[in-house]
């Protein structure tokens, strides 16, 4: 009863930003995805009668009850267990190749693996669809990591939710030459995680309906663009979208202003360089992290460009990547 999974993160080109139900994990609305090679986590879980408690191993380090990352993983593992009809304790062992916590999906790929080695170690066999709804009861953006290339998460109307779940716009091999370019210029956790930020915003942010009214034509717009590999439809629309989603977050009391100064250089940088005929955007998730969005072909000179910007600590070009996938290499 042991299995170890592979999962991508991935930065969404259209951001969900709330949730209508919390133990559901439905979102408000929904939104598409790029699924990232280079930026993963491994997990290893293991079922056994031998464990007198569950166990969590993040980077290294074994996390106490206390914690709440601790708590989330539990939830999750007690929830795999009522699908399998086990009892045994589990062992959990998880390794980010990226900042946890910084703003880079870390919660998605994370549960993403969790859910995939989780569900092979307790004997379920899950299609993709059925994996994704899993995933989404840990992390709501991990729904996206299970599947690859470009995804949509449909928030669904069913009250159960068996249909909020991921949908394939196009495969990796369909747009190889689309890039995106994720800077670190902030390895610190964030103070005000998503999930308290998304409450905070819907409770007291007076645009968060103007968000909700003008985000369904965004996606559309972006499906639009994968599909006919429109670079500027694709780029406009998620830049666009990332600046309401922010706006909300600013406007929300009290305020959530995730930007860091290199933050605002990158995106100052990046209007510039657009004007001088080097066309790239930016998007921006919970956190201070720019993923500039780019061609294949421009990688070179945006790179140059990036790394001589003051702060920007690290750069890592993403191409479509694969969905989770269950490996031999075991962790422990």
């Amino acid at each position: 009863m042991k299995a170890t999974a592979k999962a991508n993160a991935n930065i969404a080109l259209t951001k969900y930003w709330g949730k209508r139900d919390k133990k559901l994990m439905l979102p408000q609305n929904g939104s598409t995805s790029m699924t990232l090679s280079g930026l993963y986590t491994v997990t290893t879980v293991e079922f056994d009668k031998k464990y007198e408690k569950d166990a969590f191993v993040l980077d290294g380090t074994e996390l106490g009850e206390e914690r709440a990352e601790y708590k989330k993983v539990k939830k999750h593992l007690d929830l795999i267990r009522e699908k399998a009809g086990i009892s045994e304790k589990a062992r959990v062992e998880s390794k980010n190749n990226f900042p946890t916590a910084a703003g880079l999906a870390s919660s998605a790929s994370g549960f993403a693996a969790l859910s995939a080695a989780g569900a092979e170690a307790a004997g379920l066999k899950l299609s993709s669809q059925e994996l994704s709804a899993l995933a989404r009861m840990g992390s709501g953006s991990a729904t996206r990591s299970v599947l690859g290339g470009f995804v949509e998460w449909k928030p669904g109307e069913k009250e159960d939710g068996s249909d909020s779940v991921a949908e394939e716009i196009a495969p990796k091999e369909h747009w190889p030459e689309f890039r995106m370019i994720t800077t670190i210029v902030s390895t610190t956790e964030k103070k005000v995680k998503s999930r308290a930020g998304m409450a905070q915003t819907i409770e007291t942010c007076p645009y968060y309906r103007d968000w909700l009214a003008t985000v369904n034509e965004d996606i559309e717009n972006v499906k639009k663009g994968i599909k006919e590999k429109n670079f500027a439809l694709v780029g406009q629309t998620a830049e666009y979208n990332c600046l309401k989603m922010h706006a909300t977050m600013i406007t929300t009391k009290p305020a959530m202003i995730y930007w860091m100064p290199t933050t605002i250089a990158i995106i100052h940088g990046i209007l510039a360089w657009r004007e001088e005929g080097l066309e790239s955007y930016f998007t921006i998730d919970a956190g201070p992290q720019v993923k500039v969005i780019c061609l294949e072909k421009d990688v070179p000179s945006l790179e140059k460009r990036l790394q001589a910007t003051e702060g920007v600590q690290k750069t890592v070009v993403c191409k479509p990547g694969e969905g989770v996938k269950l490996i031999e290499e075991h962790l422990f």
